[in-house]
């Protein structure tokens, strides 16, 4: 009898797993909107604890690791991302996250030495222009500042849309709605909300606020990840998955990585430009650049990277397992009753380019049953919401930080610098919503992010590791790296947009080169491929440009705030070991403790040992090619099995530690004092009396004999 009822029970799970609905029910949308609720009551609290622009622009710079690992993890939560991911995946299959396994070598260098990190939090800048006013000069900090600016609202002007066509189709709304005398698209109206939401958070307590709600959201999504994994294990066997991923043709596989020759877009050269590109452009974005500055000292910066290594698997475990199980719903025989509807809902939408977006969002929703469907919908609110008011105080406060205040001759009061601040988040939406609306979109998202990104990218990179790294680097070789790197960019986005025009006439008077001719769609040469050769020009020109006009060697120290111009109130320690050690080659250094070290050490093991892996592998196919069964198993075990074990893992252990932390920031803040002058400013005032945690650098470069000693933590002039 027992038997009996236990089979019963498990047929009763089975069907209410398979049965998905068109629409959301009452209970999905009680599991979105009480968590919800409850996170916006923690984000209205926490406005009274902001009362200068350090803690609305970097949290006070009190956020512990595990607070910062869990609110910027959820900040690269973005729906948009997940698309993005989706129309990867749907093209490539497992196939490019074989080849990216390349790069593990340089994300674990990056990640474990806190390449870029380490010493960007050491200069004790709010953000990434203030820097190079500091390293280069003040007018390279205003060009900087607009080009950043410029990059980032115009990479941003496309997620509103794309993130609301989502919610459209993923939750079942009609295509437009009807206001008696006029029609509007549904879309227009879901931008509309969710942007004043998005702002919501961002306005009332900045920075101090998003990393809260952004950590609390985190916490809720990684339960809600294991929810919906074992939920998508009971619904799909993996026989029913390989079998649809063997079916691809030859030359675009999607499980064996050595026959992809036929791949256009997805390829290895996409791969290999994007492992230049993970080194290179460290910290360049600045999508989320509060989260750089808002940990409490650079030993937590670093360990909130490593710690998010192991965060990342439970995430990229749900992308690959919705992506797989939605072109499973899509082709397999056992799905066809249910999957006909997705082509109903398809081909109801004219522009082809957005139907390759919603593709997959419009499966997963049809295939999900009730309360899986409202904890995924939960998710990617909770990852708009995280990453829309990131990107809105980031680029709102880098226009005032890095454009308007350098060009105003008076201080403001903190209320006014913050007021400032808000009006220019509002606008920052405003754009983005007027920006989605009218911009047509070409080319596949993640061509269209590296794209966009290589406006600032292209040229920031080779400036930022110069700047930090090299002593030799001018402002000169900054400004040659950087309108070398944002020229391609821009010139590349022009011409996508215009290609159509243009082509007639190219064709006319070039009518023998191929290159243009069997292009008639579209600009030939991808976003990858212009964020590349952007890369290049910038770095060749800043090292040259720099060794011509270098006269003087530029003071490291004064700026990292090391040996005599340390910071007494900083407890992390810059002496380094001078002696070379083994821990020195994962980045262990005095301030490791040994839980940190255990962290690190287990990081670096289990990357080091699937990256071995992946070499044995490759060897292994180049003398003997596995049978497509065999990928078949690897991916099963790799991608599914092991991340899930790992997930269950880090789920318990990430749950408590940003708990934990959580308590922590709110204990700080009951003693945390306000400091006014800390507003990201560089002033020229000398006689101003500023705290030991505030840098003030002269934009001088010349160093006189009469020139008194610098204050500590305060240098007047720059060596």
């Amino acid at each position: 009898m027992f038997y009996q009822k236990q089979l019963l029970a498990k047929h009763i799970v089975t069907i209410w797993l398979k049965a998905g609905e068109k629409v959301m029910s009452w209970i999905d949308w009680l599991i979105v909107v009480v968590p919800l609720t409850i996170i916006a009551i923690v984000g209205f609290r926490t406005q009274k604890h902001v009362n200068s622009v350090a803690e609305f622009m970097a949290g006070g710079r009190l956020g512990g690791r595990y607070l910062v690992c869990n609110a910027k993890g959820e900040a690269g939560m973005a729906v948009i991302s997940m698309v993005a991911g989706f129309e990867l995946f749907h093209e490539a299959g497992f196939t490019i996250a074989w080849w990216q396994k390349m790069t593990v070598p340089l994300g674990l260098f990056i990640a474990l030495t806190g390449y870029i990190i380490y010493r960007y939090r050491e200069t004790r800048v709010m953000t990434l222009a203030q820097f190079f006013e500091v390293r280069y000069s003040r007018n390279f900090r205003l060009f900087a500042g607009m080009l950043a600016f410029l990059s980032g609202v115009i990479n941003y002007g496309i997620f509103p849309a794309v993130s609301s066509r989502f919610f459209v189709y993923f939750c079942g709304f009609p295509q437009s709605l009807d206001f008696s005398c006029f029609e509007v698209p549904t879309y227009v109206v879901i931008m509309l909300i969710y942007l004043t939401l998005a702002l919501t958070m961002s306005l009332t307590g900045g920075q101090l606020t998003i990393m809260i709600t952004d950590c609390l959201e985190g916490l809720l999504s990684l339960i809600m990840f294991l929810c919906i994994i074992t939920a998508l294990l009971i619904m799909f066997d993996w026989s029913q998955i390989q079998s649809v991923m063997s079916a691809a043709p030859p030359g675009k596989s999607m499980l064996n990585p050595f026959d992809i020759g036929k791949a256009k877009d997805f390829n290895i050269w996409y791969v290999l430009i994007g492992m230049i590109g993970s080194v290179y452009g460290v910290m360049a974005w600045q999508g989320s650049h509060a989260f750089n500055s808002c940990a409490k000292n650079a030993h937590e910066a670093k360990m909130g990277a490593i710690l998010g290594t192991w965060r990342s698997s439970t995430k990229t475990l749900v992308v690959f397992l919705l992506a797989i199980c939605a072109i499973t719903f899509l082709n397999h025989p056992d799905f066809a009753a249910q999957s006909v509807h997705v082509q109903e809902v398809l081909n109801k939408i004219a522009d082809p380019q957005i139907q390759t977006q919603m593709r997959m969002p419009v499966a997963i929703s049809l295939m999900l049953p009730v309360a899986i469907k409202g904890m995924f919908c939960a998710i990617m609110l909770f990852g708009l919401l995280a990453c829309d008011s990131s990107y809105l105080h980031s680029w709102g406060s880098i226009f005032i930080q890095d454009i308007v205040l350098p060009l105003k001759k008076k201080p403001l009061t903190p209320k006014q610098h913050i007021n400032l601040l808000r009006t220019a988040i509002v606008g920052v939406a405003i754009f983005g919503f007027c920006f989605s609306l009218l911009f047509r979109q070409t080319e596949y998202i993640l061509m269209f992010f590296a794209l966009t990104g290589a406006i600032f990218v292209g040229g920031a990179g080779s400036v930022i590791a110069g700047g930090l790294y090299w002593k030799k680097g001018t402002a000169a070789g900054a400004w040659a790296a950087m309108l070398a790197g944002s020229s391609l960019a821009v010139g590349g986005i022009v011409l996508q947009q215009c290609w159509k025009t243009l082509y007639p006439w190219l064709c006319k008077f070039l009518p023998n080169l191929s290159f243009i001719v069997d292009s008639p769609n579209k600009f030939p040469v991808n976003g990858q491929y212009m964020y590349f050769w952007a890369m290049v020009s910038a770095i060749v020109l800043y090292v040259i440009v720099s060794l011509l006009t270098c006269k003087k060697d530029f003071n490291m120290d004064k700026m990292l705030h090391r040996g005599e111009y340390a910071l007494p109130d900083d407890k992390v320690k810059n002496e380094f070991a001078k002696r070379w050690t083994w821990g020195s080659i994962i980045g262990i250094d005095r301030n490791f403790t040994t839980g940190d070290k255990a962290i690190s050490i287990s990081v670096f093991s289990w990357t080091m040992f699937w990256w071995v892996v992946f070499v044995i592998v490759t060897i292994w196919n180049v003398f003997s090619p596995w049978p497509i069964s065999w990928w078949g198993t690897y991916w099963h075990y790799y991608a599914i099995i092991i991340p899930l074990i790992v997930g269950v893992i880090t789920t318990v252990w990430f749950v408590y530690g940003g708990i934990h932390d959580l308590r922590e920031l709110y204990r700080d803040l009951k003693v945390y004092k306000s400091d006014a002058h800390d507003d990201g400013t560089v002033s020229n005032e000398e006689e101003k009396v500023l705290p030991d945690n505030y840098i003030n650098f002269v934009e001088s470069e010349e160093e006189t004999e009469t020139e008194p000693k610098p204050y500590p933590g305060k240098p007047s002039k720059m060596d």
